[in-house]
């Protein structure tokens, strides 16, 4: 079995999540959407505004400035000339996947989620999935409010019921999370809702996958974006049960799909993709927000970067450390600072509260790239300009280099 460094290991992961692929050198395309796809599998969603939805950061910091649109386009319209790539599902949370990759996270292999206990709605009103998603068929793609306005108003509701509106929307949840629904299309972030065959192609759909092979496929595509990976990381990166995920890590193992690796310092076994390799350096900078699958989770980014993050939205004003809605910030392989940032789109304004230096930093060094990346941003973002405020060892630096 080979023993790897951790340096080796960070490597290896940034390379796997694609910071080891030069940016496009004109507009990022398609073909580019599909390359960090290949790389990142998924991308997370999550409804936080504060500087920029976190479907869009993950690919602006692999592609630098794109069109949002690319994204929007690729989940949420199809044509025949351009076909959907991406449907929402249920992956690491609810997620962007690849059309194909459906059948998968309906295997059986993932672990139960938190929707499943809306189920007992049913119990006392067994009629409202199913009017639920008479209103989908009928008018949908439609959000949550248009079907409960359908199905709650006076005349409306249905004779002997007597859920709520609260209820329709748990109902929702729980269609989405089963597969009855997903998202046609989306009204800035408000999700539309629409019948599955509707949005997912008929050969997709008919694809019959039972647990074991889809916790195998799975697996294979969490080693592909980790890179390197103890079982734990793999498991977790679609949220699969452990006992189910074991198993498939030591049949991908027995089948030559994964190999067993040693890494110095990591208290687990850790497995690779057989050929796996990693590059001799990382060069390049990139802002990863809060859900990037770079960094999501926490112990594994400690494991690989000696960096101790968590995201404080949460948390008190008074208590927080670094701040409401933090980027850690990438150089050249290591994670060498972090901001706190707010997209002020009434002052035209990319917003730093807080900049701050992890210990050992070149501090010059981090204030002239990372300046570089929020003026980047803020073009990105459509933004005039990048204002810094006091908080932070690194804000007085970064505020002489803007």
């Amino acid at each position: 079995m080979q023993t790897i460094s951790s340096a080796v290991a960070r490597r290896m992961a940034l390379a796997a999540q694609g910071f080891a692929d030069p940016r496009p050198a004109g507009e990022p395309t398609r073909r580019h959407l599909r390359r960090v796809l290949s790389r990142v599998q998924l991308i997370q969603l999550d409804s936080v505004n504060v500087a920029v939805r976190a479907h869009y950061a993950p690919l602006f910091a692999r592609l630098g400035g794109y069109d949002q649109a690319l994204v929007d386009d690729a989940a949420w319209t199809h044509s025949s000339k351009r076909p959907r790539l991406l449907v929402e599902n249920w992956a690491h949370e609810a997620s962007l996947v690849p059309v194909e990759d459906w059948p998968l996270l309906h295997s059986g292999a993932k672990r139960p989620g938190w929707w499943r206990r809306y189920e007992q709605i049913l119990d006392h009103s067994p009629s409202l999935a199913e009017d639920v998603l008479r209103v989908v068929k009928e008018l949908g793609p439609i959000g949550a409010g248009g079907i409960e306005r359908e199905l709650t108003g006076p005349a409306k509701r249905a004779p002997g019921a007597w859920w709520d509106r609260s209820e329709v929307k748990r109902i929702c949840e729980w269609l989405f999370g089963t597969g009855r629904l997903t998202t046609g299309t989306r009204r800035g972030f408000e999700r539309l809702y629409d019948l599955t065959e509707r949005v997912v192609p008929p050969e997709v759909l008919a694809r019959r996958v039972d647990q074991d092979e889809g916790a195998r496929a799975l697996i294979t595509r969490a080693a592909t974006a980790l890179g390197v990976a103890t079982e734990p990381d793999l498991r977790d990166y679609y949220r699969i049960g452990p006992e189910v995920s074991r198993k498939a890590v030591a049949e991908l193992v027995e089948d030559g799909v994964l190999e067993p690796v040693l890494v110095r310092d990591w208290p687990a076994q850790a497995y690779r993709r057989t050929g796996t390799g990693a590059p001799r350096s990382i060069t390049g900078r990139a802002l990863l927000c809060p859900f990037d699958p770079l960094i999501w989770e926490r112990a594994r980014t400690e494991r690989l970067f000696g960096f101790h993050y968590r995201i404080e939205i949460y948390v008190p004003e008074p208590k927080r450390v670094h701040g409401y809605y933090v980027f850690p910030f990438l150089l050249d392989g290591e994670l060498v600072g972090r901001v706190d940032l707010k997209a002020d789109r009434a002052a035209g304004l990319l917003r730093v509260p807080g900049a701050f230096a992890e210990p050992g930093a070149e501090r010059g060094r981090v204030a002239a790239e990372l300046a570089a990346e929020l003026r980047a941003m803020a073009e990105w973002l459509g933004l005039d300009g990048v204002a810094v405020g006091g908080r932070g060892d690194l804000a007085p630096v970064l505020r002489k280099q803007l």
